[in-house]
């Protein structure tokens, strides 16, 4: 990989994996400290649930509304570049805003933009690997280690610094995105490629529905895992600079997976990675809900990161390459980020929201534990993907 990925001609390796560094650094700071700012901004669990609930139900529209542009225009860096810019402009007003709902006006512009790249980033980047697309890992890895560098360092400067850092923070962080997005080279258009099925006609295969239902139940789970889980760790006793760390270990084990996914897509197939990972997840979730206090059973919940997020994104993407091509290829894209990371990621932070006050976390992350398990059914007994 190495080797090709130092003609960037043939594959701007270094560029791709630059875009998804920042942006996921930018994840680094927001998801583990987000929930803990708000609060510290005075609102309550309920608040919390609906506003970080904002930042998944954004992807339900704005990744399909961007995605139909790239698929008419077949370019995809411009929309990234322009959605870039304004993620920024939006963001810049959470310095300005005070009280829930000029705090969730914030969020839903900046949020609306900031969800609209990654789809097509992710597009670009598969038709730049071409025939080597489970190696995809190798270039997302980056984003990985971008999470990591962040949240251990956001965690360590919590420490002594105030909550109110970590804005200031994410908007550095935006506009890293903005920058690396720049230099990014579009992938050639897909005009020239065999549309194999419209849109209309894949969603009405069955081994597609199951495909996309098992990923908005995963997600669902992992919606009060980003909503409540530093909470959770925090109310436990853990400090600012040991949740840092458990989040950190997450996704190291999220890298090192990584690196070796190409191997076990080839070896086992897709749907099967993608089987055993709705399956961990369940296990994780219990684990935190009910042992997250014991540490080394905490570090172990963080180490099955690498199957509930890390093994089943990349076998999911890697189904969506197959699926959508052509010229659905950016509205694929954009539709499983929106039914799993959007409808999925929304719904289980708003349940979260509700159930944590009255429940706490075994109930709520208990929850989370029954949508994977309903994601592992639905993936088993429905069709099984043709292309997988």
């Amino acid at each position: 990989m190495t080797h090709s990925a130092s003609r960037s001609d043939a594959m701007p390796y270094w560029r791709l994996s630059g875009f998804y560094f920042f942006y996921f650094a930018s994840l680094g700071a927001m998801l583990p400290f987000w929930g803990p700012y708000l609060q510290a901004r005075g609102l309550d669990a309920l608040a919390i649930g609906q506003l970080m609930a904002i930042l998944a139900a954004t992807k339900i529209v704005a990744p399909m509304l961007w995605g139909h542009i790239a698929d008419l225009t077949g370019r995809r860096m411009p929309i990234v570049r322009l959605a870039s810019l304004l993620s920024v402009i939006a963001f810049s007003g959470i310095f300005l805003a005070d009280g829930f709902w000029s705090i969730a006006a914030v969020m839903v512009a900046f949020s609306f933009f900031w969800n609209a790249s990654l789809p097509q980033v992710e597009a670009v980047t598969f038709n730049h690997l071409r025939l080597q697309v489970s190696r995809y890992a190798l270039v997302r890895l980056w984003g990985s280690v971008g999470f990591i560098l962040m949240v251990a360092l956001l965690g360590a400067l919590l420490e002594s610094a105030p909550l109110r850092i970590v804005p200031v923070w994410t908007l550095v962080l935006f506009i890293g995105i903005l920058m690396i997005s720049l230099i990014v080279p579009d992938s050639p258009p897909v005009s020239g490629q065999q549309m194999s099925a419209s849109l209309r006609s894949l969603l009405r295969r069955g081994d597609v529905i199951a495909f996309l239902i098992a990923c908005f139940l995963m997600q669902t789970s992992h919606g009060i895992y980003y909503a409540f889980y530093s909470i959770h760790l925090g109310d436990v006793g853990y400090s600012t600079s040991t949740i840092g760390v458990l989040w950190a270990i997450g996704v190291v084990a999220e890298v090192l997976i990584f690196l070796v996914m190409h191997q076990l897509i080839d070896r086992f197939g897709a749907r099967r990675v993608l089987l055993w990972s709705l399956g961990l997840a369940a296990l994780r979730w219990l684990l935190i809900g009910a042992f997250v206090e014991i540490l080394a059973l905490a570090v172990l919940a963080q180490i099955l990161h690498a199957a509930s997020f890390g093994t089943f994104h990349a076998a999911a993407i890697h189904l969506v390459h197959q699926l959508f091509q052509g010229r659905t290829q950016g509205r694929g894209q954009a539709l499983y980020s929106s039914l799993s990371f959007g409808a999925g990621g929304a719904l289980g932070s708003l349940i979260g929201g509700l159930l944590w006050a009255d429940q706490g976390a075994l109930v709520t992350f208990g929850v989370g534990a029954i949508f994977a398990v309903l994601g592992l059914i639905t993936a088993w007994s429905g069709p099984h993907p043709r292309l997988a």
